[in-house]
C-alpha cells in the first residue's frame, strides 16, 4: 500500500475537488480551502499536491474551453477517480474509529 496514503493537505484538496464537483479548477481550489481552513495556500504547494495525487492516481484533470477573460487560457479541471474516493473513504473510516477510542473526559 506504499504511496497511497495520504498526508492531510492531500486529504483536504480531495474534499474540496469533491465539494466544488463541476468547478474544481486551480484557483478555485485554492480559495476554498483558504476561506474554510482559514489557511493560505501558495499556488505551487497546490500544483505539487495535485501532481502527487494524480501520480497516484486519485485524481483527473481535463482542460475546459479557453476563455476571454483568462486571456484565452484555459482552466484545468480536477475529479476524483474510484481509488481517489476509496483513500478518502478509508481515511475517514480510520480518524473515526479512532476518534471514537478517545475517552470524553481527555477533551474537557
Amino acid at each position: 500500500m506504499k504511496g497511497t496514503q495520504l498526508g492531510e493537505l492531500q486529504e483536504v484538496i480531495l474534499l474540496s475537488i469533491l465539494i466544488l464537483d463541476d468547478d474544481a479548477y486551480g484557483l478555485k481550489i485554492q480559495q476554498d480551502i483558504s476561506e474554510r481552513l482559514n489557511r493560505r495556500l501558495s499556488r505551487g504547494a497546490l500544483h505539487t499536491a495535485l501532481t502527487r495525487l494524480s501520480e497516484k492516481g486519485f485524481v483527473t484533470s481535463h482542460y475546459g474551453g479557453a476563455t476571454q477573460e483568462r486571456g484565452g487560457r484555459r482552466k484545468r479541471y480536477y475529479a476524483l477517480t474510484v481509488s481517489g474516493k476509496a483513500s478518502l473513504r478509508e481515511m475517514k473510516t480510520l480518524r473515526d474509529e479512532m476518534w471514537s477510542l478517545v475517552p470524553s473526559t481527555q477533551l474537557l
